[in-house]
């Protein structure tokens, strides 16, 4: 079987934003596992217009349907925002449809309190989207797991976590293949 692709989407275009920290931390055990294709996905590369606003054939929205369409499971990084998701990657997931579909996902979240009430809302919406979320799901708090709540300082037992995440991902990612 050809390796599976498995983009790690991360879920803030913010200021200061630490996503792209804790995204490159994910990537870079996922890379020495060997096991599929993994790359980052900034949405802030995208420059996606405001779900229902404009001609559909903007280019920042034809080069994430592309994007997404490459792909054949997902880690997100996720940000807890007022005990939410960010309304970037809100608009990310509606911003496209059927290139999500048939498709697995994990979730790594952060926030005072894990990250929890973001991951549990994105669980609804990937629902929405036939997107299958594993049910491993690592959480990082911003007391804890970041000095200064700038720098991501990980405690060395999320390794386990972030690696039982992704052999369900692979596994899930690799059995919805053959449904597309």
């Amino acid at each position: 079987m050809k390796a599976l692709n498995i983009g790690i989407i991360l879920g803030s275009t913010r200021q200061g934003r630490v996503s792209p920290q804790v995204g490159n931390w994910v990537k870079e055990i996922a890379d020495r596992r060997g096991d599929a294709n993994y790359e980052i996905v900034d949405i802030a590369d995208f420059q996606l217009p405001f779900f229902g606003e404009g001609t559909g054939e903007e280019p920042g929205l034809i080069a994430w349907s592309e994007k997404l369409s490459s792909l054949d499971g997902f880690v997100f990084i996720v940000q807890e925002y007022n005990h939410s998701i960010t309304g970037v990657l809100k608009n990310a997931l509606d911003s496209a449809r059927s290139e999500w579909n048939n498709k697995a996902a994990g979730i790594v979240s952060y926030g005072s309190t894990g990250g929890a009430c973001a991951a549990e809302h994105l669980r609804g919406i990937l629902g929405e989207l036939l997107v299958a979320d594993v049910r491993t799901h690592p959480t990082f708090s911003m007391f804890t797991d970041f000095e200064n709540f700038k720098t991501f300082k990980p405690a060395e037992l999320h390794v386990g976590k972030i690696n039982e995440m992704l052999d369900q991902l692979i596994a899930w990612s690799g059995a919805l293949k053959t449904l597309r």
